[in-house]
C-alpha cells in the first residue's frame, strides 16, 4: 500500500468517526464505542461510591433523584424526536449524593450522576438541581468524554496506527479512559471539559431542563450565585474551565428563548 493510499484511507476513516452533537449540531471525533467506554464508566462510578459516604438527608436524596429522573425523561423524549434514541442504548441511568462539602457534580459516560452535597445549597431549589443536572446529563449526551477520549488515542498512537489500534482494542484503551476522565474522590469528581465543551452543556441542558417543566431562565441566577460563591478567590471546581461569567451569563440569555419554546410545550 503506497503512502497516497493510505493517507486516503485514514481520511474517510477519521471522516467515517465524526459524530454530531445533539442541539448544537457541532461534528465531533468519535473513535471509541459506548459499548467500550460504559463498562469502564461503570466499574469506575461504583469505585467512587463505594469509597464515599452517601448522604443521608432523604429530602437532598429524593430531591436529585427526581430531578434526575424528570431530567433523563427528558433526554429521552428529546432524542427519540430527533430520531437518536440508538444513542442512548446502554445507558443505565443513576442518580446518587455523596456527602462531602464540594461544589460539584458530574454525569459518567451512560448515565451516571454524582451530587456533591456541598453544591445543594447553592441550588436552593429543584429548579437549581435541574440548572445542574442538565448541564452534566449533556457532557454525556454530547459524549464529551468519547471526544477526549479519541483526541487522547490519535496523540498517543499515532494517525499510523490508529485504524489498527482501535481494530484490535488495544488495553492502552483503559489508561486513554483514565487520562480522558481522570475520577478520582479526593478532588470531588472528573477532570474539567474545555470551554467549548462547558458552552455547549450549557445550551443543551437549558434545552433538556426546559422538556422537564423546570424554567430556564433561573439558569443565569444559578450561576451568578455560583460566581459569588468563590468570593473573588479561587473559583469552586465545577467552574474551573467554565466560561467567564459575564461570557456565560451572556450565551446563557442568548440561548433562553430557544429553551422557552420546550418550556412552554412542558406546561
Amino acid at each position: 500500500m503506497n503512502k497516497n493510499f493510505a493517507f486516503i484511507i485514514l481520511v474517510i476513516f477519521m471522516f467515517s468517526a465524526c459524530n454530531t452533537v445533539p442541539v448544537t449540531g457541532r461534528k465531533q471525533l468519535s473513535l471509541i464505542s459506548n459499548d467500550e467506554i460504559f463498562p469502564m464508566s461503570f466499574q469506575s462510578y461504583q469505585s467512587v461510591l463505594d469509597s464515599s459516604k452517601l448522604a443521608t438527608d432523604q429530602s437532598q436524596v429524593n430531591m436529585v433523584k427526581t430531578v434526575g429522573k424528570s431530567i433523563q425523561k427528558a433526554v429521552e423524549e428529546f432524542m427519540a424526536e430527533k430520531g437518536m434514541s440508538d444513542e442512548l442504548k446502554g445507558y443505565k441511568w443513576e442518580f446518587n449524593v455523596i456527602d462531602e462539602d464540594i461544589v460539584n457534580a458530574w454525569c459518567m459516560p451512560g448515565g451516571k450522576v454524582v451530587f456533591y452535597t456541598g453544591i445543594l445549597p447553592i441550588c436552593q431549589n429543584e429548579t437549581g438541581v435541574a440548572v445542574v443536572m442538565g448541564h452534566e446529563v449533556a457532557h454525556a449526551i454530547a459524549n464529551h468524554g468519547g471526544e477526549r477520549m479519541s483526541q487522547g488515542m490519535v496523540q498517543q498512537l499515532g494517525f499510523s496506527a490508529l485504524s489498527v489500534a482501535i481494530a484490535e482494542k488495544p488495553a492502552a484503551t483503559q489508561q486513554i479512559y483514565e487520562t480522558a476522565y481522570g475520577v478520582t474522590t479526593n478532588v470531588g469528581g472528573m477532570l474539567p471539559f474545555s470551554r467549548l465543551h462547558e458552552s455547549e452543556a450549557d445550551k443543551m441542558g437549558l434545552i433538556f431542563m426546559a422538556m422537564a417543566g423546570y424554567d430556564p431562565r433561573e439558569a443565569p441566577e444559578f450561576w451568578k450565585r455560583m460566581s459569588e460563591q468563590s468570593g473573588g478567590g479561587a473559583p469552586p471546581e465545577f467552574m474551573s474551565t467554565h466560561p467567564a461569567h459575564e461570557t456565560r451569563i451572556q450565551q446563557l440569555n442568548e440561548a433562553i428563548p430557544e429553551a422557552l419554546k420546550y418550556y412552554q410545550q412542558s406546561n
